[in-house]
């Protein structure tokens, strides 16, 4: 089967880019911020992305471009004989699939509350009415289900390449007018000192844990997520760079969903540690009370869903391209087939909270918890740790000299031997200790 190739530079940043901006940025990124005291866990959450989200991307894209293939075959490409790296390759398919199983609930999630504002139903929006609703859960569920596969049907550059270059344009805009909008409410100083402001006494074991595990999440690092878009690009540019450019917009986004919600939240004197219902419960009541509500509502909301989809198409292409590697299926019986299979996985996420009951943890918790347990709480983490291991071990794995020659091809910043013990020591044993820790002090009943 032909590689299939991104036509353009541009097209690689935005989807490697939309890959990683989505409700880890603009979901999940506000709710822990806020629970996690505020500009404490910003300030550990952007300490990570450097040390630990760079020289992991970079590690990403590099197994991706050298194997040319899908994340299932890209260690038997680079393995010695005898090795038993490509049963990650399994992990990460897994991986990709179980991320799947909560994530497109989310975004369904994202498209009913944009498509409320816009009928004008906003008024009478609650979260706890809609994920009790087995009807919006499955149906919405359908839609962003369908919508994806029916666009992964195209060819990469047709389909996936174009639309994530638009959608990701509009979602910078939006973005933008809505933060100023947030920035110019009163009282939106004191959430802006809450947001960015960090109070040093609130840095604990939880934040700490919290914040790299945000990091894994936020970059879909660990389970081949970069991978792929690595294996689709050319030699012409160095990936530490391109990594570089990834992570800045990446971050760029999660920190202007902050300044578009916690100045709202203060200024309409709102509770910010809400948790997962912070973007739907408490940003509702600030759009239902501000003039003009339901036009930034549908503004926001949109944002939301573009954010969300970004990361849902570029997954789904992930699991989608692993599969045909497997089978050797084109893209449109791949999609179909696909798309029926994440459709039915999910359904235990979007029945969580209403006919298929289950609490894996302590009360109150669902099926989304337990999806989300097993992706960011190990299987990004642990995926993580195996990429480094393979590709700095000089006798176990691929070795320093073949990842820094990858890497170091084409144009852009290069990737020196002395950031070698970073790569190969501090990153590695970062993620177990954190890894650790956070088992310990998860919260099991």
């Amino acid at each position: 089967m032909k590689r299939e190739r991104l036509g353009s530079r541009l097209g690689f940043i935005m989807l490697s880019a939309g890959c990683a901006i989505g409700c880890g940025n603009v979901w999940k990124f506000p709710w822990m911020t806020g629970q996690y005291g505020g500009g404490a866990f910003v300030l550990i959450y952007i300490i990570f992305l450097a040390l630990l989200g760079l020289p992991a991307m970079t590690m990403e894209f590099a197994l991706g471009r050298a194997s040319q293939a899908s994340p299932v075959r890209m260690y038997q490409k680079l393995e010695k004989p005898g090795q038993k790296w490509h049963i990650h390759g399994i992990l990460a398919l897994i991986g990709n699939v179980c991320l799947m199983a909560f994530y497109t609930v989310v975004t369904g999630w994202m498209i009913y509350y944009f498509v409320s504002f816009l009928a004008g139903k906003n008024n009478s929006l609650t979260f706890e009415g809609m994920i009790s609703s087995p009807g919006v859960n499955v149906g919405f569920l359908a839609v962003a289900v369908g919508l994806c596969f029916f666009i992964l049907c195209f060819d990469l550059q047709g389909g996936l390449e174009t639309i994530t270059k638009y959608m990701m344009t509009l979602l910078l805009v939006l973005m933008l007018i809505l933060a100023i909008k947030s920035l110019t409410l009163k009282g939106a100083a004191a959430g802006v000192r809450f947001y960015l402001m960090p109070d040093i006494s609130k840095i604990t074991i939880p934040v700490v844990v919290g914040a790299m595990n945000q990091a894994f999440f936020s970059l879909s690092i660990g389970i081949g997520s970069m991978a792929i878009f690595g294996s689709y690009i050319g030699k012409e540019r160095r990936l530490m760079g391109e990594s570089v450019h990834v992570i800045l917009l990446d971050t760029f986004v999660a920190l202007m969903a902050g300044f578009i919600i916690f100045p709202s939240c203060f200024a309409y004197d709102l509770e910010v540690g809400a948790g997962p219902g912070l973007l739907f419960t408490t940003m509702t009541t600030v759009f239902n009370n501000m003039a003009g509500g339901r036009i930034w509502g549908t503004l926001f909301f949109l944002f939301m869903v573009f954010a969300a989809f970004s990361t849902e198409l570029a997954v789904c292409e992930n699991i989608l391209a692993c599969i045909r590697e497997l089978t050797g299926w084109g893209r449109k019986q791949g999609s179909v087939i696909c798309g029926a299979g994440i459709f039915l996985i999910s359904l235990t996420t979007a029945l969580g909270y209403s006919k298929l009951h289950f609490q894996p943890f302590a009360e109150g918790t669902a099926w989304l918890d337990f999806w989300d347990f097993i992706v960011s709480m190990n299987l990004l983490p642990l995926g993580a740790l195996i990429i480094a291991l393979f590709c700095t071990n000089d006798r176990f794995g691929w070795g320093w000299e073949n990842f820094k020659k990858e890497v170091n091809t084409g144009e852009g910043m290069k990737l020196q031997d002395w950031m070698r013990p970073i790569f190969t020591y501090i990153v590695p044993i970062c993620i177990l200790i954190i890894y650790i820790m956070g088992l310990y002090t998860f919260n099991w009943k």
